[in-house]
């Protein structure tokens, strides 16, 4: 299950290449309504095909054809030309938030009229993913943490900060994600030292933030883009530290592994993707009755039981258990990437990271 709970994020987040995009129709049609929903390929589509949208037709008589989607800016290019021709490859998409703002620009998505998503009272604030003059683009489909994660026989005590990566006690001794665009290390630097995420609102304050990154490079053993050879090497000890996705590391703990995931008093990394309405669908209707049902949270709880997919409605509206809650989330208020940034700046912050992180 690990290997297949990673390739979802690194599907929404790091956005590589693409999975298959047979449409497979998950359901028969439930009357004459029917609903495209493009979610990612292999595991992820599985767990919705079993676990979510038999009882979302059963419930509403939307019939629901589920569509693999590639991953990335594949669909959102895919998703635009399709548009201009009139046409949808599927009525509503699990999308980045980046891809979310660069849709926006095109103003691919249908706004999303809260009035009729009546479970969106518990949804928490920063999950509503809005254009510039306050229609709503998207709203949040699932969530998951990355966190500080450690080899118990090497790290007797979890480290409690973030700071741990600059500690020179831990030379040569971290695993890393390899991009500027998934790590989210700058987010981590400005919340850590330089008092919150606001400190990258001008390239002065992120320019900051890479050079007191710049100084966790001795510590570095990889950089990494292959999740699972990072997950190999922590388990092993021979990568003891590093950055990685809480609810696989729960679960290579279950598994008997010396792992930990610990949420610094930082926080955690908080990455997300969100359900768009394309502007070419014409299934507007089905799709608010869908985002509706998908908020709910009884819903978001399933998720986080069957997916390991964090809550995006408040911790008390659900009826997850202490332990439930844990294996996929934290209450210490998260770090929260600025996808502003990877969208209008990301040219020039690859370059940079290139010359003065990983370079």
């Amino acid at each position: 299950m690990n290997i297949n709970s990673i390739k979802r994020r690194t599907l929404l987040g790091a956005g590589l290449a693409g999975a298959s995009m047979l449409a497979m129709p998950a359901v028969l049609r439930a009357q004459d309504k029917s609903l495209k929903v493009g979610v990612y390929g292999g595991y992820f589509k599985d767990s919705f095909d079993k676990n979510i949208f038999p009882d979302f037709t059963k419930t509403t008589g939307i019939a629901i054809e589920s569509v693999a989607e590639p991953t990335g800016e594949a669909w959102l290019v895919q998703l635009e030309q399709a548009a201009r021709a009139g046409q949808a490859p599927a009525d509503v998409s699990m999308m980045s938030q980046v891809a979310m703002l660069k849709g926006q620009s095109t103003d691919l998505w249908t706004p999303i009229d809260m009035a009729k998503i009546k479970n969106a009272s518990d949804l928490l604030d920063r999950f509503i993913n809005k254009y510039p003059d306050g229609r709503v683009a998207g709203v949040g489909a699932v969530s998951w943490y990355i966190t500080l994660v450690t080899n118990t026989n090497v790290y007797k005590e979890a480290p409690t900060s973030w700071a741990a990566f600059w500690d020179p006690a831990n030379a040569d001794k971290l695993g890393l994600l390899a991009l500027v665009s998934n790590s989210f290390l700058l987010e981590v630097t400005a919340k850590t030292f330089m008092g919150g995420t606001n400190a990258l609102d001008t390239e002065e304050g992120v320019l900051k933030a890479f050079e007191k990154l710049a100084e966790v490079k001795p510590n570095v053993r990889l950089w990494y883009r292959d999740e699972a050879q990072f997950e190999q090497a922590l388990k092993s000890g021979e990568i003891p530290m590093g950055q990685y996705y809480h609810d696989v590391t729960g679960l290579a703990a279950a598994d008997g592994h010396p792992v930990r995931s610990t949420f610094p008093k930082e926080g955690g990394i908080q990455d997300s993707g969100c359900w768009a309405l394309s502007r070419a669908s014409q299934k507007s209707e089905e799709a608010h009755i869908f985002i509706d049902y998908m908020c709910q949270p009884t819903i978001q709880a399933t998720l986080s039981r069957k997916v390991g997919t964090s809550p995006t409605v408040k911790r008390e509206s659900t009826d997850l258990t202490d332990k439930e809650f844990a294996a996929v989330s934290s209450d210490i208020e998260p770090i929260v990437p600025r996808y502003d940034l990877y969208q209008t700046k990301s040219d020039w912050l690859n370059q940079k990271w290139t010359e003065l992180i990983v370079g």
